[in-house]
């Protein structure tokens, strides 16, 4: 089956040729000028499905606020703001995101959400977020993002870096499926087409492996099904604690 695997996936990437081609001179940048209104629109039904999901994580983040304060809250790559909803009143947000071009969809999702308190966004890789001071926020949240970061450990340090003392690290990501599913042998023959689909997203990364060796006080992280197809319906779900 792994050889088949591997040879299925080969087949896929020289399918891909064009697009390997058009990522070596330069070419698919020009994807990511459409990529946000892509995602904002995949975005609303993934929050129609995933809503209770969402609801119960985030559920926990006031247990974060500093006794008398207000709860400071970080996003990286918030996209379209898909998850303001879900914040709870009063949070200062900042937010974070690679792509420029997601402003447009992220200023009408903050007209929607006024019971927050936005305080800028600053385009920033999960990588390098050198404009946020150390130990300046309580929440760190990232939610379908170290999936498409070049570097995941290196987006784990910078959100340990940034988090306050007890803070926490919350997360909602898709991951690879178990070796013994169908799901696992599609999403590697897939994945060099869904790279360019996604904009760099990796299906195949075993995402939970960074979170136990980041170096968080405490983790609560469950694997779920979610109500997607199968080549995303592998799921990690919870928060790191630093």
């Amino acid at each position: 089956m792994a050889l088949a695997m591997q040879l299925c996936a080969l087949v896929v990437s020289v399918l891909c040729l064009p697009l390997h081609i058009m990522e070596a001179v330069g070419l698919y940048k020009i994807y990511k000028l459409f990529f946000p209104m892509c995602v904002y629109r995949l975005s609303l039904s993934y929050n129609r499905k995933m809503h209770d999901k969402k609801k119960e994580l985030f559920r926990a983040l006031p247990d974060f606020r500093r006794p008398g304060g207000q709860l400071t809250l970080l996003e990286i790559g918030c996209g379209s703001g898909t998850n303001f909803e879900f914040y709870p009143a009063g949070c200062k947000v900042i937010c974070t995101d690679p792509n420029p071009q997601f402003q447009r969809y992220l200023k009408a999702s903050m007209a929607d959400n006024q019971h927050l308190a936005f305080e800028r966004f600053a385009v920033a890789s999960g990588e390098d977020m050198g404009s946020v001071e150390d130990e300046s926020v309580d929440v760190v949240v990232c939610t379908l993002v170290l999936c498409s970061v070049n570097n995941v450990a290196q987006t784990l340090r910078e959100a340990l870096r940034i988090l306050r003392p007890g803070g926490a690290f919350f997360f909602m990501e898709h991951v690879v499926a178990d070796p013994s599913t169908w799901s696992y042998f599609f999403q590697h023959v897939l994945q060099p087409a869904w790279y360019y689909f996604g904009d760099g997203c990796q299906v195949v990364r075993e995402t939970w492996k960074y979170l136990e060796s980041a170096g968080f006080s405490e983790l609560r992280l469950r694997h779920v099904d979610a109500p997607l197809i199968f080549i995303v319906k592998p799921h990690i779900i919870g928060y790191a604690v630093k």
